[in-house]
């Protein structure tokens, strides 16, 4: 992935996120964006932006709890799930607005 598709990934995500829950708050972390609901109190965090080589990954902390009945989520843990952006299309096309609303309103 170039720089310029990273980019253009993470400005939508930042565009969304004010849209979708307003309420987090970013907090830069491990090389990207997690998001709070209590300024800098990580027990409060809800998920993250992450840009890696390939990819930018949207990250939920309890991405377990989430619904998904298309299984658009990935990861196998006890509570993280994630879904791999490779263009600003992803965004939509994985619902990640759907994932994060129910995310917020979770926690």
């Amino acid at each position: 992935m170039d720089e310029t598709t990273q980019a253009a990934i993470i400005d939508a995500l930042e565009e969304m996120v004010a849209e979708v829950a307003p309420e987090l708050h970013g907090r830069h972390m491990y090389g990207g964006q997690m998001l709070e609901h209590e300024a800098g109190v990580a027990a409060t965090a809800v998920g993250g932006y992450f840009g890696y080589k390939a990819h930018v990954s949207f990250e939920f902390s309890h991405g377990a709890r989430l619904s998904d009945p298309n299984g658009l989520l990935e990861g196998k843990g006890k509570a993280r799930r994630h879904v791999k952006l490779r263009c600003v299309g992803d965004i939509a096309e994985k619902d990640v607005a759907g994932f994060l609303a129910e995310a917020a309103a979770q926690s």
